[in-house]
């Protein structure tokens, strides 16, 4: 299974044994919107609900953490996972939030999982057929594993901001990114480059070709042949980084969990503004 399946490929695999769908669905706190309600109101038939928000390990001081070895293995669990199962995430959110979640099962060596390309939103515009109510998903034995993907501390950041081994890409707009008046952040880690995510997609939705996304890349300074740390404000767009480096071949990417949360609120942490080069 590729990593990015089409709405036709999904219909056409709907019926098969090994394939679980996973509504991934997640809104910006400021947003009226409630992911769990539009699951139960209007979801792709036989979908179950990953509720990305509970996702997170709230024991860790870093803000809105990803979930532990453990607690992933158990929400897979819940939700009738099994370790051979083949996995499809989708969203309706303009953060693109089942990119997160490719992340987090990338994370523990999940490696049958892939995004529907334009979400909920193409499923609807295609009338495509809709299912309402509740999920039901027998439990699944699934094991805990450890980490396989990478994520960086803000520790690591500190050092790299020194060594700049790595090159910092945030996901964040311009105006947060340069610090503007009025755009409520104080700017970016120094050295970083910018690259919003939105500039990643389609007016469909749907992500770039890989040679358009790493164009892309390209012409925001990142060096193709250096590692990447990608960034945001709290560890979600981020992964829509990641993942649309990963479309156009890279997977020596990292990911900075704690992002500008994190890293705004500690006073001794370096700050830049205006925009990168």
């Amino acid at each position: 299974m590729d990593s990015l399946v089409s709405t036709q490929w999904l219909a056409d695999a709907l019926a098969a044994d090994d394939l679980v769908v996973l509504d991934a669905s997640l809104h910006l706190p400021d947003s009226p919107r409630k992911s769990a309600q539009e699951f139960a109101e209007a979801h792709i038939p036989g979908a179950r609900f990953l509720d990305l928000a509970s996702f997170v390990d709230t024991a860790s001081p870093v803000p809105k953490a990803l979930p532990t070895a453990e607690q992933f293995a158990a929400r897979l669990g819940q939700l009738g996972v099994a370790r051979d199962s083949r996995v499809v995430l989708y969203d309706d959110s303009q953060i693109r939030s089942a990119a997160r979640a490719w992340f987090i099962f990338r994370l523990y060596g999940f490696a049958q999982v892939a995004i529907l390309d334009g979400g909920l939103g193409k499923w609807k515009a295609e009338d495509r057929p809709l299912a309402s109510g509740g999920a039901n998903a027998s439990p699944a034995d699934f094991p805990v594993t450890g980490p396989a993907g990478v994520v960086r501390s803000k520790q690591q950041m500190l050092v790299n901001c020194a060594s700049g081994r790595e090159q910092v890409v945030d996901a964040r707009d311009a105006a947060r990114f340069a610090g503007e008046e009025g755009s409520g952040s104080q700017g970016h880690i120094p050295g970083a480059r910018s690259v919003h995510f939105a500039r990643l997609f389609a007016d469909d939705g749907t992500y770039l070709a890989p040679q358009d996304i790493a164009a892309i890349f390209a012409e925001s300074g990142v060096d193709a042949g250096k590692p990447v740390v990608t960034s945001c404000n709290s560890g979600m767009t981020a992964a829509v980084l990641a993942f649309a480096l990963h479309l156009a071949g890279r997977d020596d990417v990292a990911l900075y969990d704690g992002s500008w949360l994190e890293w705004s609120s500690d006073p001794d942490t370096p700050k830049q503004r205006g925009m990168a080069g």
